[in-house]
């Protein structure tokens, strides 16, 4: 009966003095020197030799398949046909490290576990990455490459964060933006505002550009045209009276008249992370992200009693998911069971 095929993997020779890659191909062991006796260089030459080596066809067996040979294929052939391919990158690029050398039948709730140990993650932030591994697979069964799925253990999806800024903690946050240095008071102001009165996530905030502002109109279209849908919708919403004349100003500026609206010098921004942070920091803040702005201008929309079915349209959500998170602030929360019980 042929060896289960564990991929290749690093062995030590010791009478040779040098690192062998070794693998099983249909079950005959196979070896390739590395043509060196150092740990790291030997793991660049594995690192390279899978990358070169393996390339799907037929259809395989789980045990058949290396974990990075399933996820290369999937980013390449079916990442960048998805609304958000970025983020498919990045949940590959945090995969392979732990996953190189394994195949798809060692995909069991023991090495997914030992994953989000390793990585010292958030169980949400794991449930992403790891369900990439059986989104990778499912491409895999319907291109007619697997046989079967072993789908990803994922930990316990986490109960919403409730953490929103008061109007006083929202002002103490824009002092501090415009406190920072010179490229973040340049974009990180009109962020926070934008955030705060659209409810917008923050990749839609950073990628929204001229053409879906529409001024005159009054109305911003967070949907990208062309681009496909996805659970995450961006909704096409009235632009708050207040926020206006920050978009107003933030014309006048641009850098061209289909450009992004939020930019550094003309060109779009890829990540604001490290300047929110410091300006959290100086604003005395604790537990606030990007996406915190979000749910606090959810919980504001609820709090001043904003039926959920329009804060579900505001915000781009199932209303499901808009009563799970924001029916308790709503002044009319369980209001008529208490009536009942009067």
């Amino acid at each position: 009966m042929p060896r289960p095929n564990r991929g290749p993997r690093l062995h030590w020779i010791a009478e040779r003095g040098t690192f062998y890659i070794i693998w099983y191909d249909r079950g005959a062991k196979r070896l390739r020197s590395t043509g060196t006796a150092d740990r790291r260089e030997a793991e660049k030459s594995l690192v390279a030799f899978i990358g070169a080596s393996h390339r799907l066809s037929g259809k395989n067996e789980p045990q058949d398949i290396l974990v990075t040979d399933a996820l290369d294929h999937y980013g390449k052939y079916h990442a960048p046909t998805r609304a958000d391919p970025a983020r498919i990158g990045y949940a590959i690029d945090a995969l392979i490290s732990y996953w190189t050398g394994k195949t798809l039948a060692d995909i069991t709730p023991r090495t997914c576990a030992a994953y989000t140990k390793e990585r010292g993650i958030a169980p949400g932030t794991a449930r992403r990455e790891l369900s990439t591994l059986t989104a990778a697979q499912s491409f895999l069964l319907r291109e007619g490459l697997l046989t079967s799925v072993t789908p990803a253990t994922l930990p316990d999806k986490p109960e919403p964060k409730d953490r929103w800024i008061t109007r006083q903690e929202a002002a103490r946050l824009l002092w501090a933006a415009r406190k920072g240095g010179r490229q973040a008071r340049l974009y990180l102001p009109l962020f926070i505002l934008i955030a705060l009165h659209t409810g917008a996530r923050k990749e839609a905030i950073l990628s929204l550009r001229w053409s879906q502002v529409d001024l005159q109109g009054g109305r911003i279209n967070y949907a990208i045209p062309g681009r496909a849908r996805t659970k995450k919708r961006r909704p096409h919403i009235p632009i708050p009276r207040r926020l206006m004349p920050h978009l107003k100003r933030a014309w006048i500026r641009r850098s061209d008249d289909n450009g992004t609206v939020l930019h550094l010098d003309g060109q779009p921004l890829q990540r604001i992370d490290k300047g929110f942070r410091a300006a959290v920091k100086r604003a005395g803040l604790e537990g606030v992200t990007p996406h915190t702005l979000r749910h606090t201008r959810g919980t504001w929309l609820a709090q001043a009693g904003v039926p959920l079915w329009e804060i579900a349209g505001f915000l781009g959500q199932d209303q499901e998911t808009t009563a799970r998170i924001y029916a308790h602030h709503h002044p009319d929360y369980m209001r008529a069971a208490m009536d009942a019980v009067g």
